[in-house]
């Protein structure tokens, strides 16, 4: 087996890196809630249009970013998208009304839509099918880790600075991420420090397109069954996952009584066991295919036994000690993560050619991020409704993991190139 370029690592680290800071991006609104609410009177319900802000623009851009990093590439895409996203983040912190904070988690989600369609062609680009379970695995753990790190990072500079000084910080992390892209990124086929033969073994393990790929169109993706299985699969993934973005924080220290200090090192703990979560869900799926189980298979289960296992979730609604609270969220983020590293693998695995790689995962990220907008603007209803409680929002997530289980079970056939 000929030596593959080990280049390869430092370009996922930066995806990796990437959505990490995407993620504190993301975050930093919902650690900020209670501190916005306070200096500018907003209610739980009008919270909850400001969480569901931006996974309006962020769901429904997915559907041209993933077009435009197929046509531009990720050396061009992923740094314009940081860029756009760094910006609003750093207004966000003069904003003094809902409508232009409104605005500004609009154009937050407009930026970051590019983000997984060009870390998913990253992996493409550089990785063989057989490494790319761990590839995903690593960059999707990026967003664990910066949820995470926002958490006493983001609490601690607001209680040093105050609420606006953390958007100033975390925008700043985008524009120098942005600034090391532009001087270390390249295709492999373009960069200087890849060797022809490491080119060419890395040319010879990668996929090849499906012989009828090229007569596939962008708009006749969706009348595969497979393509609509994964929208639906991520859609349950994220229900439960944008929880821990939007609410979580307020959950803790609303329901549960944390203070800052508390939020920032108790609260930060599911988030980072979802990092093994993330490393192992993408180990797991090459492990099996690389000992002779068909994709599918290495695939689906997967996606299943996560699925299931981040349905605990809702056993947290039945109880009020800490310590169980904090680790039955912690298995169900291990979960999620878990399963959300194996999603990033299939549109690689299901592209008709490598112009659909980024095309194809934007079209499921549109559909996942649709739950961010379910869980935020939903929670905020139901807590509306029930003057405060918990209980209604995290038996519905429990249920939704169900769903989704039985979505990869029937509905996802088998994981293999679509043709025309």
């Amino acid at each position: 087996m000929h030596k593959l370029p080990r280049l390869r690592w430092v370009m996922i680290g930066l995806c990796f890196a990437l959505l990490a800071i995407s993620y504190i991006d993301r975050v930093n609104l919902a650690i900020a809630t209670p501190h916005i609410r306070k200096e500018l009177g907003f209610n739980n319900g009008e919270m909850g249009l400001l969480l569901g802000a931006f996974f309006w623009s962020y769901a429904l851009m997915q559907l041209p970013a993933g077009w435009l990093v197929d046509r531009f590439g990720a050396r061009v895409g992923l740094p314009v998208a940081a860029g756009l996203w760094s910006v609003f983040t750093i207004i966000t912190a003069g904003a003094g009304s809902i409508t232009t904070m409104f605005g500004c988690r609009l154009m937050l989600g407009v930026g970051e839509s590019g983000a997984y369609p060009g870390c998913t062609k990253v992996a493409y680009n550089w990785f063989p099918k057989r490494e790319r379970g761990i590839a995903s695995g690593i960059f999707d753990a990026g967003p664990q880790v910066g949820t995470a790190l926002a958490l006493p990072v983001i609490a601690w500079v607001i209680g040093q600075w105050g609420w606006r000084a953390s958007f100033l910080a975390s925008g700043g992390l985008g524009i120098l991420w942005l600034l090391v892209w532009i001087f270390v990124y390249r295709d492999p086929g373009r960069h200087p420090g890849v060797p022809a033969d490491q080119l060419a073994a890395l040319r010879a393990e990668q996929a090849a397109p499906a012989a009828k790929g090229e007569s596939v169109s962008w708009g006749s993706l969706f009348r595969y069954r497979t393509v609509w299985a994964m929208m639906v699969g991520f859609f349950c993934v994220n229900f439960v996952k944008y929880f821990f973005i939007t609410w979580f924080p307020t959950y803790l220290m609303t329901a549960k009584g944390f203070s800052l200090l508390q939020l920032g090192t108790l609260g930060a703990i599911p988030a980072l066991m979802s990092v093994p979560g993330s490393l192992f869900g993408g180990w797991m799926t090459d492990w099996l295919y690389q000992r002779g189980y068909s994709l599918t298979i290495a695939r689906k289960s997967c996606l299943i036994v996560g699925m299931i296992a981040s349905s605990v979730i809702a056993l947290a609604a039945l109880t009020d000690s800490i310590a169980l609270i904090l680790i039955v969220f912690s298995l169900a983020y291990a979960a999620c993560a878990f399963t959300a590293s194996v999603i990033w693998t299939v549109p690689a695995d299901v592209a008709p050619t490598p112009a659909h790689v980024a095309s194809i995962s934007g079209i499921q990220n549109f559909a996942a991020n649709m739950a961010g907008v379910a869980t935020s603007s939903l929670t905020g209803f139901l807590l509306y409704l029930s003057n405060g409680s918990f209980l209604g929002p995290l038996l519905v997530a429990g249920a939704v993991c169900v769903v989704g289980a039985l979505n990869y079970a029937f509905l996802m056939g088998k994981v293999e190139p679509l043709v025309g």
